[in-house]
């Protein structure tokens, strides 16, 4: 693996780090399962920011950071909006079943991160 795509990657971990964890407050996480809610459209929002400065750092062509970005607000918004979903119906406690689909959001945004680099690294 090339030293490009370690530090691709790298970046995009601590770049999912502050914004899944540090920076994503109540009004986010009360949100996001709601369809539209600009709480949702926030944090993805701010994914797809942190994304752009990632690919900005890495001199990534202009068109390319605008689709790579555009395409991870959308699968990184209704990952999370799915994720909600399912949690709400099927298992709000912090039970098993609540971890596992935590388990699975994260891996889901994991393989975004997998193609971005399958994308620019081909």
């Amino acid at each position: 693996m090339s030293d490009s795509v370690v530090l691709l990657l790298l970046l995009l971990q601590v770049k999912h780090f502050v914004f899944d964890f540090v920076l994503q407050g109540p009004y986010q996480l009360k949100n996001k399962g709601t369809y539209g809610h600009p709480g949702g459209i926030l944090h993805s929002g701010l994914h797809a920011f942190g994304t752009a400065v990632v690919l900005l750092v890495l001199a990534v062509p202009v068109g390319m950071l605008l689709a790579i970005v555009a395409g991870e607000f959308l699968v990184h918004y209704h990952i999370d909006w799915c994720k909600e979903q399912i949690t709400r119906r099927y298992g709000t406690g912090q039970n098993a079943f609540f971890w596992r689909m935590i388990g699975l959001d994260q891996f889901l945004h994991q393989l975004t991160y997998v193609a971005i680099a399958a994308i620019l690294y081909a």
